[in-house]
């Protein structure tokens, strides 16, 4: 049970940090003509139901998701701005997206190689479902590089 209450927990905190800096994102490409931003709209939208449904699940378990600290929130969005100032293309900004998805995939991987024997299949089936968007979505971000 523990295992699975940690696997929940990652794809929500994983899912809310990337919601969070998602929209910075957006918000520090508001006035710039990027072809990207239909784009981060569609993961915002993806992002926000794997964190919708790992909530429920936590919440089912008697656990209040825990989202990433203010300060690491506030770091994440400094950062954006000062890559967006510096290069707001699609290329460079598909590059920081890249780089932010692929320290959660790694860490996702992580996780289902050291429980895959101790949860249930359908808890193994989601996560390797939210590892395969994250995936998928280096594949797509990387149209624009």
């Amino acid at each position: 049970m523990v295992e699975k209450i940690e696997i929940y927990k990652h794809i929500y905190q994983d899912s809310n940090m990337s919601i969070s800096s998602l929209k910075d994102l957006k918000k520090s490409l508001k006035n710039k003509d990027n072809k990207i931003k239909d784009y981060i709209d569609e993961l915002i939208v993806d992002f926000k139901e794997y964190q919708d449904f790992s909530k429920r699940i936590l919440k089912k378990n008697n656990i209040n998701p825990e989202e990433e600290s203010f300060f690491a929130k506030m770091m994440a969005s400094m950062g954006i701005k000062k890559e967006v100032n510096s290069d707001n293309s699609d290329s460079h900004v598909a590059e920081v997206l890249i780089q932010g998805i692929v320290m959660g995939s790694i860490n996702m991987e992580k996780k289902i190689s050291v429980y895959h024997d101790k949860l249930d299949k359908k808890d193994i089936k989601y996560a390797n479902s939210f590892l395969e968007f994250e995936k998928n979505s280096i594949e797509k971000l990387k149209e624009y590089l």
